[in-house]
């Protein structure tokens, strides 16, 4: 079973490396057989289809991103700085694995969108999560006044995806963004999440 979950890991591996060079779209599974030197059998055997070998990385960064999320930022940040701290791990994660499009759900004909869509929306939840407790402890700590937890980290992570979508959209679905383009997105991030603050910020 150690030895099984092993190889499995090591396509994965495997996978995200021409992901991240050549996209979801453009790399075959004889690609990924050929780079691992393991025969398509094999391959099939871990992974029946495309689907469910982007399924499988889809997990994997997932599941590396939540880790990183959760251990961003420290347990007496305040508000402000937890969220800034927050933006940039999402940013790093959206730097190394730009070219597997995620925020775009991936868009691949090969792919069975369906069978990943409810995935897809379980790791939208938890990130979801994740910002309520942040801002429940803000309104906990007196930084901000009691609002509805569940709906200001939905408004404030589609707006952080906003932010997101309109660096896709400015630099071009297949062209890498500029160093340039990464930093001026942080910023613009930082800044929405002060105004989100100072939104919330307790009324006399």
């Amino acid at each position: 079973m150690v030895v099984t979950d092993k190889k499995r890991e090591q396509i994965i591996d495997g996978a995200i490396r021409r992901f991240i060079h050549f996209g979801i779209n453009k790399t075959t599974m004889n690609e990924i057989a050929e780079d691992l030197s393991v025969s398509k059998p094999s391959l099939y055997y871990y992974f029946p289809d495309k689907s469910s070998l982007v399924m499988g990385v889809v997990e994997r960064i997932f599941s590396d991103y939540f880790e990183m999320m959760a251990g961003g930022y420290k347990k007496d940040d305040s508000l402000t700085e937890a969220l800034a701290r927050l933006v940039e791990v999402r940013n790093s994660f959206f730097q190394k694995y730009y070219m597997l499009h995620l925020s775009q759900g991936v868009a691949d004909t090969q792919i069975n969108i369906e069978a990943i869509k409810p995935k897809l929306e379980k790791l939208r939840s938890k990130e979801r999560v994740l910002y309520e407790e942040i801002f429940e402890k803000g309104i906990t700590k007196g930084e901000i006044r009691e609002i509805n937890v569940k709906r200001i980290a939905e408004l404030y992570i589609d707006s952080l995806n906003g932010l997101t979508s309109l660096c896709v959209v400015q630099a071009g679905k297949d062209i890498f963004p500029t160093k340039k383009d990464f930093k001026a997105i942080i910023e613009k991030q930082k800044e929405l999440s002060e105004i989100f603050i100072n939104g919330l910020t307790t009324r006399s």
